[in-house]
């Protein structure tokens, strides 16, 4: 089930309506700069919300290792973290983490599309904790991990993968046909497209772990910037969208808080604190 922005009326009674809430937030365009470190109104707003209780739960389009990573540098040292634009769940301890669920893509008619129509895109195939099987080589920082260079492409869906990359000039233009074909497929940038299972999205996930943690469809909070935080926005009974954000993404939020560069997180997270009880 996945409860929407309007939620149950009441919490269910096996649920304490002082439970606390659960705070979803996207990394890259919220809470850091893509390549850059948290500012420290950001990881003091972070710390609070931990501090007061709440559930604090990463949710981003990057893999699990680059996200866990992030993690680590955010100060959290456990909790969940919903990766790979929500194909991968893991749950993060101070020594590591485990994989609590990794929803697999039906890597092969995609692929084929791709080498039909744009034989020119490079392809990826995320490896969970690892990095990525790929058909030809990422230029430096694009993508996590280990590159394992396949020789045939036939390879690339010979083992179960969460979430494919395409790469390349216009990359984009290819976004409808994937999503027609039966995936979803988020343009992430002009160049890059994330591919995953139909309904393995943010919210999905997150869903998930509400249910298992028992926090009140009413006290939830998601906090994004982009195409992929759209369904997660959706998801919880208070949504805020990043001031830089796209139109629609600042439309479908409940509340726009201000620009990165603004330390908009921050803010957003403060009001996280004050989401009243249900």
């Amino acid at each position: 089930m996945t409860a929407t922005a309007s939620g149950p009326t009441a919490a269910p009674p096996d649920v304490p309506t002082s439970t606390p809430a659960l705070v979803a937030c996207d990394v890259d365009g919220t809470l850091v700069r893509t390549g850059r470190r948290a500012t420290p109104a950001v990881l003091d707003a972070l710390a609070a919300v931990r501090a007061a209780g709440h559930h604090l739960v990463i949710a981003t389009g990057r893999s699990l290792s680059s996200a866990v990573q992030v993690v680590r540098q955010l100060g959290i040292r456990d909790g969940w973290v919903v990766a790979s634009n929500g194909a991968v769940t893991a749950r993060l301890r101070p020594d590591g983490y485990s994989v609590v669920q990794a929803v697999p893509v039906d890597a092969e008619p995609v692929i084929r599309l791709v080498a039909r129509t744009r034989p020119d895109l490079r392809l990826a195939a995320e490896v969970v904790g690892t990095g990525y099987r790929v058909t030809r080589r990422f230029p430096d920082r694009q993508l996590s991990g280990h590159q394992e260079v396949l020789r045939h492409v036939e390879e690339l869906w010979a083992r179960p993968t969460p979430r494919l990359v395409v790469y390349g000039q216009w990359a984009q233009r290819l976004t409808p046909t994937l999503r027609a074909s039966g995936v979803t497929a988020i343009a992430a940038r002009v160049d890059w497209v994330d591919v995953t299972a139909l309904g393995a999205g943010k919210a999905a996930a997150l869903e998930s772990i509400r249910a298992g943690l028992g926090v009140a469809p009413s006290r939830t909070v998601a906090i994004g910037d982009g195409e992929g935080d759209l369904d997660m926005l959706a998801w919880a009974a208070l949504s805020i969208a990043m001031g830089h954000a796209p139109a629609a993404v600042r439309a479908a939020a409940s509340r726009v808080t201000g620009t990165l560069d603004q330390d908009g997180a921050a803010s957003a997270l403060s009001d996280a604190l004050l989401l009243p009880a249900s």
